[in-house]
């Protein structure tokens, strides 16, 4: 009896055994596009590329994560990829829209892996391209950062336009339509002020300071209308174009498509 018992839980012992190895060597989610667990990229690379990532992101809502790391202590670098970014949750979870690139500096292994909803745009075909002609050559020279440079610069490439972020794009047409509607608004209201300055007369003083120029009570209106336009707290002042750090993984998910190499 205790002999059957023994053979029924040594597999299940491996198994948890094993998850737990897994556990152990698997990083944190990041809270940023570009995560470099070696140190190979300097500040202001990292940054670089951080910043067009972002960038890219907020304008299609593609994210792109880059990844690097030491070893993959004996694991499969697609494998890994895979569960890695579907740990982090990389991309949005309604379009699975995540990349992944991951390179294993200690093993010389390269990966690209695509989320779901991007696999039309970037087939397994497009990143294994990618890999042997932006990535692997520079990887080869030791110049890893041109090469995640190009390899990105490929990426985005292929993928611009597969999404739209909504938000910006319903925010983009609200502003335009405004921008247009306040524009026509001020050119009316200037033809308005101009023919009764050259009217003269008592009916031109009620609107028309003594030197020509428009009262108080005008710009009181037009600042109004305009929502305070260059000024500090302005409806056009805002800060929209201050950009701003990366917003987090969105929990897209992953079923292994995408392309692997070594160099």
């Amino acid at each position: 009896m205790t002999l059957a018992i023994k053979k029924l839980t040594y597999p299940f012992l491996l198994v948890f055994i094993s998850t737990l190895l897994f556990a152990q060597t698997f990083p944190e989610k990041s809270d940023h596009l570009v995560t470099d667990y070696t140190h190979t990229l300097s500040t202001e690379q990292a940054g670089h590329l951080e910043k067009k990532l972002v960038a890219f992101d907020d304008s299609t809502s593609t994210q792109i994560a880059v990844v690097i790391i030491r070893s993959l202590e004996g694991y499969e670098i697609a494998d890994y990829g895979v569960r890695l970014a579907q740990k982090w949750g990389i991309g949005h979870k309604k379009k699975n829209n995540g990349i992944l690139l991951l390179v294993s500096l200690g093993d010389r292994k390269v990966t690209i892996e695509t989320g779901y909803g991007v696999e039309g745009a970037l087939p397994d075909a497009i990143a294994r391209r990618i890999i042997e002609n932006e990535i692997k050559p520079n990887f080869k020279q030791g110049n890893y950062y041109q090469g995640l440079e190009q390899g990105t610069d490929a990426i985005i490439a292929y993928t611009k336009g597969e999404y739209k972020n909504d938000s910006i794009q319903k925010g983009g047409s609200a502003h335009g339509g405004r921008g247009l509607f306040l524009v026509i608004l001020v050119i009316i209201i200037i033809v308005i002020i101009a023919r009764i300055n050259r009217g003269g007369g008592n009916g031109g003083s009620q609107v028309i300071g003594g030197r020509g120029e428009a009262s108080p009570l005008w710009w009181i209106f037009l600042g109004s209308i305009l929502g305070g336009r260059g000024g500090s707290s302005g409806g056009w002042g805002g800060s929209s174009n201050d950009g701003g750090g990366f917003g987090g993984f969105g929990g897209g998910g992953f079923g292994g498509g995408g392309a692997s190499g070594d160099w």
